[in-house]
């Protein structure tokens, strides 16, 4: 999935500390950058990402700070594509939600999120860590 995004023309890396302030900036560096690319605000699927955003970075936080004193956060986009990515150096998965699962806040709250905009949502390894990807049409 990363590869596909590297032909996104636009791309903003963040690399905060694993703590509480973490998710208000992870949020305002997005609106930022979305403004600065020329993506309004206003949208509603803008306004579900920067949800989604606050709603990983968040459990990243909460679940990865004791291992991973560092987060880093990736957005990308291009004028039909947005994607965000939060990256801890926790080593267990989350398993995604399915789509027949109800279940409430953190990533329930994320893929409901991402199936009602018509995204997509991964969970990826690596020997430092893992990633979870969104993927939302604008």
């Amino acid at each position: 999935m990363a590869a596909a995004l590297d032909v996104l023309p636009y791309r903003h890396v963040l690399t905060l500390p694993n703590e509480p302030g973490a998710v208000r900036l992870a949020r305002e560096t997005a609106q930022q950058a979305l403004t600065e690319w020329g993506i309004g605000l206003h949208r509603t699927v803008v306004d579900a990402a920067l949800l989604m955003l606050s709603e990983l970075v968040t459990n990243s936080v909460r679940h990865a700070a004791e291992m991973s004193p560092q987060i880093t956060v990736m957005y990308t986009a291009s004028g039909s594509r947005l994607a965000l990515a939060v990256h801890d150096r926790h080593p267990y998965q989350p398993p995604l939600p399915r789509a027949d699962t109800v279940t409430g806040g953190g990533l329930g709250t994320v893929m409901e999120l991402t199936r009602q905009h018509g995204g997509t949502a991964a969970v990826h390894g690596d020997a430092d860590g893992k990633t979870i990807w969104i993927n939302l049409p604008l």
